[in-house]
């Protein structure tokens, strides 16, 4: 779809800066603020055409309403659930993601979790720091012959097989819209979800957030997990003992604890593991290309 009237755009929140030298090398005037308040990026919009954004901007309906030139906004990644879809279909408004541009590293963060489970490195680091070494307590486990679920065989599911059976790890999995002979040719076998949940030994969850995946994961389906298979991020695994794993991102991982439970330790975890997701400058700067 052409453009023919766009000339400025808003960048909102903080890209790496060849995404300004690419707009600007196709003729528009590009402005970058960030943490602008709602009535801040109102009026910054008031002569703008286009808006990008990532995960920090949230595109409301009354901004969009009282945005009166905007025509496109872009997202920098792969989720849009910050922008209001209904309020921006409605004035004609097209928003545009780059789906690509952060899989891989969302993957790559997603088997460190993975490993930090295993190895309790989150949990030796908080003791390190206060003062201790319990080397035996944080002895871990093999990923070697371990179980991993995923749920969502998509761009970042499939990248997360790939790499994990690289450690000897058998992947099985669940996606209602890639076929089975697809996830296959990359080593996943697909079973239902009633099947999956008492053979994980790790699950890590790849899918969007929609109403259909709210509470994907909950006191019934982990009542059926291995002991010890706990819990990440916010409404996908609902409940007052979840603790973030990370945050504005697709994948969630949950693994074997065999250490620690409870309050004290879903304090520790919520403390040491950070709750957000790095993009490196590489996969940031891939975002700008697409």
């Amino acid at each position: 779809m052409a453009f023919a009237n766009l000339r400025k755009v808003l960048i909102s929140d903080s890209l790496d800066p060849c995404c300004r030298k690419i707009l600007q090398d196709g003729g528009l005037q590009v402005v970058e603020k960030q943490n602008l308040s709602k009535e801040e990026l109102i009026a910054e919009l008031q002569d703008c055409e286009g808006l990008i954004v990532r995960s920090a901007t949230k595109v409301t309906a009354d901004i969009i309403n009282a945005a009166e030139k905007l025509q496109v906004v872009g997202r920098a990644g792969t989720g849009v659930d910050n922008v209001d879809l209904e309020a921006a279909t409605r004035k004609g408004v097209l928003v545009m993601n780059t789906p690509n541009g952060n899989s891989l590293s969302a993957a790559e963060l997603t088997c460190g979790m993975i490993m930090c489970l295993a190895r309790q490195i989150p949990q030796a680091t908080a003791s390190m720091k206060d003062g201790k070494w319990e080397r035996k307590k944080f002895m871990g486990t093999e990923l070697n012959g371990k179980t991993l679920g995923i749920l969502g065989l998509g761009r970042i599911g499939r990248e997360v097989a790939i790499r994990m059976q690289s450690f000897g790890m058998k992947t099985i999995g669940y996606d209602p819209i890639i076929s089975p002979e697809v996830s296959a040719s990359f080593g996943v076998q697909q079973l239902p979800l009633e099947e999956i949940w008492p053979l994980c030994d790790f699950i890590t969850v790849h899918t969007p957030l929609l109403p259909s995946t709210t509470g994907l994961l909950n006191d019934n389906t982990f009542a059926q997990c291995k002991k010890g298979v706990d819990r990440g991020r916010r409404r996908p695994a609902p409940g007052p003992a979840v603790w973030p794993v990370c945050r504005g991102c697709t994948g969630r991982v949950y693994g074997s604890n065999h250490h620690g439970t409870g309050p004290w330790w879903t304090m520790r975890m919520s403390s040491a593991v950070p709750t957000w997701v790095p993009a490196p400058r590489r996969r940031r700067a891939a975002v700008g290309r697409r």
